[in-house]
């Protein structure tokens, strides 16, 4: 099964083809590399383009500007009237600051929360390898307290900076900059406890101490670790994957492994996340997701 972002209207895939895709970030336009669009595009000539990245035979690439700013602004309406304002700029290695596809699970999680929220409970959200903040935005405005971990400083200060667009009080979340595995071995002494986990681990990077992660070594031990965080009632873990090799059915038997560990009960939902593109209603895969969710009397 395939998930796709729905009502997303600051963002759409215009056509894809020849492991490119021709992208709408609001007001701009721009072409990045794709390896899962490997048919021709429809078209892509008649799109006037802002910037384009070039993908280097030896790894890597760069951008080439035709128009476009340093920065912009994004909106994505995660429920009626209630906006989470992205700030973009061309980053490297062809990322803006946002993947568009997580959207559909921004969803859920302003949903969730939003749920215990209206029934007067604050939940306690962790959300690891934070990135520039989606998911920190979409359980904060729905009422969350959220915990934003991330081992590199700089993309913190981008989810800062996304927090403060979308008019997010300072004391709904607790920012940190560390190492994830090395933060839940020292939550764990600490005896806490989280209403939701979300973990969009990459592929392979290095920690502020220079500690190497690399997904498929580490990303069992480190579900089974971080599910003793979880608490045993009403409470979800999201784990997401953009690592070839690891599709949803994979997530799925690991964290369901990881939860009987750890004694915790509950059900899981596993899917690929994809974008529909404007020109064909093609939905591009672009990652794999595991939801699970203990019951609320648990």
């Amino acid at each position: 099964m395939i998930k796709y972002v729905k009502n997303f209207n600051d963002y759409e895939v215009l056509d894809c083809g020849d492991g490119e895709k021709i992208e709408r970030f609001g007001d701009y336009i721009l072409r990045r590399p794709d390896p899962q669009a490997i048919w021709h595009p429809e078209n892509y000539k008649k799109y006037k383009v802002n910037a384009i990245y070039h993908r280097s035979s030896r790894g890597g690439g760069s951008w080439e500007f035709i128009d476009l700013p340093k920065s912009w602004k994004i909106d994505y309406e995660v429920a009626k009237n209630v906006k989470m304002v992205f700030n973009l700029k061309p980053f490297t290695f062809k990322h803006t600051g946002i993947f568009p596809e997580q959207a559909v699970n921004w969803k859920f999680i302003y949903d969730f929360c939003k749920k215990a929220s209206d029934s007067g409970k604050e939940l306690k959200v962790l959300n690891l390898f934070a990135y520039t903040g989606g998911a920190t935005l979409a359980a904060s405005i729905a009422g969350a307290k959220v915990t934003h971990v991330d081992a590199a400083k700089g993309m913190l200060t981008w989810a800062k900076e996304n927090a403060e667009s979308s008019k997010i009080a300072n004391d709904k979340i607790r920012w940190i900059v560390d190492d994830c595995k090395k933060f839940v071995e020292r939550e764990i002494r600490r005896g806490n406890v989280y209403d939701g986990i979300i973990m969009d681990p990459p592929s392979y990077g290095r920690g502020p101490g220079g500690e190497v992660w690399k997904l498929e070594d580490a990303i069992y031990d480190f579900v089974e670790l971080t599910m003793k965080l979880l608490a045993k009632k009403n409470s979800f873990l999201i784990l997401n994957s953009y690592t070839t090799g690891l599709q949803a059915s994979v997530m799925d038997y690991i964290v369901n492994k990881a939860a009987a560990k750890n004694d915790i009960k509950g059900s899981s939902d596993s899917y690929e996340i994809g974008l529909k593109v404007s020109s064909t209603e093609l939905i591009l895969p672009e990652g794999a997701t595991t939801v699970f969710t203990t019951a609320e009397n648990a």
